[in-house]
């Protein structure tokens, strides 16, 4: 059985939780997304885990995206994944970045993040992995 192609854009909700202040990685990554052709709604900084899924709800992401350069990216994730469970949105893909040392990827996937980019991913990379969980979750 073939899957229907999308009609609309992919909806991606960027978010930069916690404490961090800084976003410029974030606004590249947000840039690039757009240039991609998805739709991306970046909700700024200091973002509890809270608002991040209520954002997510109401714009009815496709996928949740964060930036983390904190080094809070366990707990934050942590707190997340039982909002996303709450909010019923568990079928949305969900992706973090940012310094995130390789050693912790594992537990973040364990967690439920499904793709983990470091401070140097390469933004081609980013879109093609979207895309392809996208595609894949489509089937």
């Amino acid at each position: 059985m073939m899957s229907t192609p999308r009609k609309d854009k992919i909806r991606i909700l960027l978010a930069k939780p916690g404490l961090d202040g800084h976003d410029v990685g974030a606004k590249v990554v947000a840039r690039a997304l757009i240039d991609a052709g998805f739709d991306v709604r970046y909700t700024g900084l200091r973002q509890r885990p809270e608002d991040i899924v209520i954002a997510a709800r109401d714009f009815d992401a496709d996928v949740i995206a964060l930036s983390v350069l904190s080094g809070s990216h366990i707990p934050i994730c942590t707190r997340l994944k039982v909002l996303i469970d709450e909010y019923q949105l568990s079928d949305r893909l969900w992706i973090a970045g940012g310094n995130i040392p390789a050693e912790d990827h594992d537990c973040l996937r364990e967690i439920g993040v499904d793709a983990v980019f470091n401070t140097s991913s390469s933004l081609t990379d980013i879109v093609a992995a979207i895309e392809e969980k996208i595609l894949e979750n489509a089937r």
